[in-house]
């Protein structure tokens, strides 16, 4: 097992790098949690960037210049990510990519509008693969903002179609994360249930601090007693981990519904005692059918960083969608590339893959995943368990697709 790097000698190699890029380097920052509780996390995704910028490499990379990725650690905090973006953007950084937390998305969004709009032509583009509060592909849409994930709601979209058939459940229990994204993931799945399941009771609504909880058998105990039938949670990181253990150790019998039960650490937690009824909506699992090319990148992944299991495949489709753009627009100027991203669409690993122009937001297929003991090939954490999607579990990309409230502003 390969040792996490800390996050001093993270910030070390970040310096590194940054001092010795070069003109013929496409440097893209990669701002995210690197320490603390939500460090694996964001080290997985690192991870995940680093070696989809390898293979580019490897292949010339983009437009000939060799794709560098930066790890600066954000520690999950919107301030301390304006800090890390302003060190990226004194290096000469163009590209940025963020996921974990909505608040730090929230931070960089303004600030990468503001930097643009003082800075005509030296614009930073942001990549964001895994921040999800549906606002920023709404009200608060950028031409200068791409995501690469779907949005809660989008996701919520599915849950609820699946809970619809199952009429077994009768009482659900929402717990989530006390920021943003959490509220919009309650939210959602107040409206979703009350339209398509009004007959379900909700026996419980409920917030908690963000990284902060460290036992969460009181708040499970509370789920117990309300005799809920589901849990629908959000939590992603150590919230979804601890989440878990403690509702395997408090002996909860439900379904637990998850935007991310694959959280790193997530497996070992459940246990097998998990498999049936823990469930999470995904992009991807390694137990889908896979070409020999993709199975060949997976594998390739989980040999190069043996402590992950391949998780964040929207970030393969990021930054090969990055590439694609690039040779499209025959630049790497952001702006060149952001319009040659706009409307994209691609055969991926998993089927047909569009960036929707009028709010840039990505539409892929969608899996309903469940964890598993039976027709698991590939199992997480080095068990014998796995995530399985059957063959009514797809949902198209096009399928998930939902109205937008935004107003892109084009640059000229």
């Amino acid at each position: 097992m390969k040792l996490v790097k800390s996050a001093a000698l993270a910030a070390a190699m970040a310096f590194a790098s940054m001092s010795g890029a070069s003109a013929d380097t496409l440097k893209i920052a990669f701002i995210d949690p690197l320490s603390g509780p939500f460090g694996p996390s964001g080290q997985s995704g690192l991870n995940e960037w680093t070696y989809a910028a390898a293979q580019v490499n490897a292949k010339g990379g983009i437009q000939g210049k060799q794709v560098e990725v930066i790890g600066l650690d954000n520690k999950v905090n919107p301030k301390e990510s304006l800090i890390q973006f302003q060190k990226a953007i004194d290096q000469g950084v163009r590209f940025i990519a963020q996921g974990n937390g909505s608040s730090v998305a929230s931070a960089l969004v303004d600030a990468v509008e503001k930097h643009n709009k003082r800075n005509p032509g030296d614009e930073v583009l942001y990549l964001n693969y895994a921040a999800v509060d549906p606002v920023f592909t709404n009200d608060r849409c950028s031409f200068w903002h791409f995501r690469f994930d779907a949005d809660a709601d989008m996701k919520m979209e599915a849950v609820t179609d699946w809970i619809k058939g199952q009429e077994q459940i009768k009482k659900v229990y929402i717990i989530g994360q006390d920021y943003s994204f959490g509220k919009a993931v309650a939210a959602a799945a107040v409206k979703n249930l009350t339209a398509k399941r009004p007959d379900i009771e909700i026996v419980g609504n409920e917030l908690h601090p963000l990284g902060k909880v460290k036992d969460f058998t009181p708040y499970v105990q509370k789920i117990i007693s309300s005799g809920a039938d589901a849990i629908i949670t959000g939590n992603w990181g150590a919230d979804m981990v601890l989440l878990i253990k403690s509702a395997m150790d408090s002996g909860f019998k439900g379904e637990i519904l998850t935007y991310y039960g694959g959280s790193k650490g997530a497996a070992v937690a459940m246990g097998e005692s998990a498999t049936g009824h823990v469930k999470a909506i995904v992009e991807h699992n390694t137990n889908l059918p896979m070409s020999d090319a993709h199975a060949a990148y997976v594998d390739g992944y989980e040999a190069e960083y043996s402590e992950d299991d391949y998780y964040y495949h929207r970030i393969s489709n990021a930054m090969k969608m990055l590439a694609m753009a690039a040779d499209k627009a025959g630049s790497t100027e952001p702006k060149a590339i952001a319009f040659a991203l706009e409307g994209m669409t691609w055969e991926g690993p998993t089927g047909t893959i569009t960036m929707r122009a009028d709010n840039h937001q990505i539409l892929q297929p969608m899996f309903m995943s469940t964890f598993s003991k039976d027709g698991v090939t590939r199992g997480v954490e080095d068990l014998p368990l796995g995530w399985t999607s059957g063959a009514n579990d797809r949902i198209e990309g096009e399928a998930t697709k939902t109205e937008t409230t935004c107003k892109m502003k084009r640059p000229s």
